[in-house]
């Protein structure tokens, strides 16, 4: 069998050639990786357009600020970068022609400060700096130019301020559209004349004139104020001078009044120290006597209740020996009293018992009213006798007899007794003596036969 050495050391030979030529194209990669390879400065973002997307890189950006820079013509991995500043940068207006409401030309300057915020807009709009700048430029004219065509040209002068605030508010929303904003108000930093034109002039030399004649206006106040001032203040340093010595005396009246009143006080304190020992003493003196009476009171009050016990102890005895009388005399009494009791309570006793025995006796009953009944008449005769001897009237009986007379003194005052009366009057002035009697009471009594009496 033929075996072909020579291939196989060519094959050899190319198996040791792969290593170097892969160690060799990674050693060309990286190199080539180390050109390439970009750092983003702080100030500084890259707008990096790759096959299908934009990245921004910069500090801070969410990419990061590294990246490889691969040219454009490389397919798949070529980029193309737009670079912008992202610091704040300046845009001046300088000796720009403008018109005021009445068109009047002047020239003004203005200076303006933006920063880019949105990056991957501004990249789509510029491909760089110089290009925004030119773009900005004529937007920030535009402004100022519609701006100040709205006012006259003294507004203007007087308010620049007001002016720079509203050129900021007029190209906001345009700036927006190229991912920048204004970082300060837009400054109206000068107006002056164009060529041929004397306006700022005149109101520069108007206002001048204007202000020379204030100045001087007040210049002479200022002068008028000094010299007023300078009275014042004479007039014041006499003030103060009059004060000072007016104050001067009031201190020397004050100090000579005070240096009185604190001798006046230090002897009222002497006084009123001597006082007041006088008073302890006099405190001491009355404790001492008060100790004294308490002491003597003690003693009276110790004796008194010595007195009192005494004479609670006699009275006790005393008491305790009336008692003893009393009881005594208490026992007499009710002896004499059971006594007495028994002696009323015996007739009592008899009495109950006969009346016990009449109340049984019809008979005796009879017997004691008759007894009581005589007694009663008897009684009543002897009243009626006694009043009829103390009214001197005289009972003439011309009956048949005493018996058919008046028998009780109250039949006066009956129909019989009036009719005994009549005939009682009658026969009194039948007689001689009856008719005197009867006159003497205006009774006249004459003698007709009948009886018969006229009184006048």
């Amino acid at each position: 069998m033929f075996f072909n050495f020579g291939i196989l050391e060519s094959a050899r030979t190319m198996l040791w050639s792969i290593p170097l030529l892969l160690i060799l194209l990674g050693g060309v990669g990286l190199v080539m990786a180390l050109f390439f390879r970009v750092v983003v400065k702080t100030n500084v973002v890259h707008i990096v357009q790759r096959r299908r997307e934009t990245v921004s890189y910069g500090a801070g950006l969410p990419a990061g600020n590294i990246y490889y820079r691969w040219p454009s013509w490389l397919p798949r991995i070529g980029v193309v970068v737009v670079e912008l500043p992202v610091s704040n940068f300046e845009l001046s207006l300088k000796d720009y022609d403008a018109y005021d409401k009445d068109r009047v030309p002047f020239v003004v300057d203005v200076v303006a400060f933006f920063r880019i915020n949105k990056t991957d807009v501004a990249a789509q709009r510029v491909s760089n700096i110089i290009q925004l700048n030119e773009q900005l430029k004529v937007i920030t004219q535009g402004a100022v130019r519609k701006v100040l065509a709205t006012a006259d040209i003294n507004q203007i002068m007087l308010e620049r301020a007001t002016f720079g605030k509203t050129f900021t508010d007029e190209v906001d929303e345009q700036l927006k559209q190229w991912g920048v904003e204004p970082v300060k108000a837009i400054e109206l930093m000068d107006i002056r004349d164009g060529h041929g034109s004397k306006v700022i002039s005149s109101i520069m030399a108007k206002k001048t004139s204007h202000i020379e004649s204030e100045s001087r206006q007040e210049v002479a106040k200022n002068h008028q104020l000094a010299e007023q001032a300078e009275i014042a203040a004479e007039q014041a340093v006499s003030v103060r001078k009059q004060e000072a010595e007016e104050l001067i005396g009031k201190r020397t009246a004050e100090k000579t009044q005070t240096v009185g009143i604190a001798n006046q006080a230090s002897e009222q304190a002497i006084l009123s120290q001597k006082e007041e020992t006088a008073k302890k003493e006099m405190a001491v003196q009355r404790v001492q006597q008060v100790k004294q009476a308490e002491i003597e009171k003690d003693k009276q009050i110790v004796a008194a209740e010595q007195e009192k016990q005494k004479a609670v102890l006699k009275s006790e005895g005393d008491l305790q020996s009336e008692q003893n009388k009393a009881t005594a005399i208490e026992a007499v009494g009710r002896a004499q009293g059971e006594a007495e009791t028994a002696k009323l309570r015996a007739p009592v006793v008899t009495q109950i018992e006969l009346a016990k025995e009449i109340g049984e006796n019809a008979n005796y009953q009879q017997y004691l009213q008759a007894i009581k009944s005589i007694e009663v008449a008897g009684q009543v005769g002897t009243e009626q006798a006694k009043a009829l001897q103390r009214a001197e009237i005289k009972v003439i009986a011309n009956a048949d007899g005493p018996a058919n007379g008046l028998s009780n003194v109250m039949d006066l005052f009956t129909a019989k007794g009036g009719k005994s009366l009549g005939f009682s009057l009658e026969a009194l002035a039948g007689t001689p003596m009856g008719e005197k009697v009867l006159a003497q009471f205006g009774v006249e009594a004459k003698s007709k036969g009948n009886g018969e009496l006229k009184a006048e």
